[in-house]
């Protein structure tokens, strides 16, 4: 089948970074006599023209793109361009621009489950409470952005951040009491750079439930290190396990990030699609 690629491009992602990017993108797609169509400013209704489609922008970009094509069954690849790229880490690791569209190029389209939190689609995972409250707070530094920017907030946060009391319903367990870390995941990472649930798979057709008990400041702080590198999951204050679907209710609406975009709610209804999305990687 002749390829026909269409690229997406979201221009504010990493401060514009991601129109540079495109224009490599552009210039090595070119060079390969491959048809494809930029789109910049608008994106298009439906995808029915391509055979491919790549997005270029970060978690934030993808997020959009799935919800917008939610029933999307052509080949998907996501060109890092945004800050944290921490979907783009699962499929594709560590690697050059260059190295990502050699790999793109020359690979088979992989089946990926996609999670589900109140009706909006997510790749990574939903972090309620604490992750909300660091989302929040990420707007006024958004100019360093990446890694850094989430680890200056999160330790920000770690100082006056005050557990909320939730009641989860999953499998045959009800659990009821207040959590530091609220963490429901598809994927390993988070804040284009913490292992939060390093043991996830894409394709396993499971959540990984990730839940940490109130802590003091001091253990906070301590314990900051190994949760940021995924070396928490053994110790004793971390619930961990997975499930297919989960019911998580607190008393008062609190903030939530579902990939990096931030809802608030009282209740959240969180289920697993399996292969529901095909990814080139």
């Amino acid at each position: 089948m002749i390829k026909k690629i269409g690229l997406l491009v979201n221009k504010k992602a990493a401060n514009g970074n991601s129109l540079k990017i495109s224009t490599t993108v552009c210039e090595i797609l070119n060079s390969k006599a491959i048809d494809f169509q930029l789109f910049e400013n608008n994106w298009p209704n439906d995808l029915l023209l391509f055979t491919e489609v790549w997005v270029i922008g970060g978690d934030g970009t993808l997020n959009y793109f799935i919800n917008k094509f939610k029933n999307c069954k052509i080949p998907i690849a996501i060109i890092k361009g945004g800050t944290g790229n921490d979907f783009a880490w699962k499929l594709y690791g560590n690697c050059t621009l260059e190295e990502q569209i050699s790999t793109i190029l020359k690979c088979n389209k992989k089946a990926v489950d996609v999670g589900v939190c109140n009706n909006n689609y997510f790749l990574n995972g939903v972090g309620i409470g604490f992750d909300g409250e660091v989302l929040k707070s990420m707007k006024s530094i958004r100019w360093i952005g990446g890694h850094l920017g989430y680890l200056i907030v999160v330790i920000k946060k770690i100082f006056g951040f005050k557990e909320y009391k939730f009641n989860l319903k999953f499998d045959d367990k009800i659990i009821v009491g207040k959590f530091l870390l609220m963490s429901i995941f598809n994927s390993s990472r988070t804040g284009g750079g913490f292992y939060i649930a390093p043991k996830a798979l894409i394709n396993d057709g499971l959540l990984d439930v990730v839940l940490c008990k109130p802590l003091s400041v001091f253990k906070r702080l301590i314990n900051l290190p190994k949760i940021e590198k995924g070396n928490h999951l053994e110790l004793p204050f971390i619930h961990y396990s997975k499930t297919k679907k989960i019911s998580i209710e607190c008393d008062d609406s609190v903030p939530a990030q579902i990939d990096g975009e931030l809802i608030n709610s009282s209740k959240f209804e969180i289920n697993i699609i399996e292969s529901h999305f095909y990814f080139l990687f």
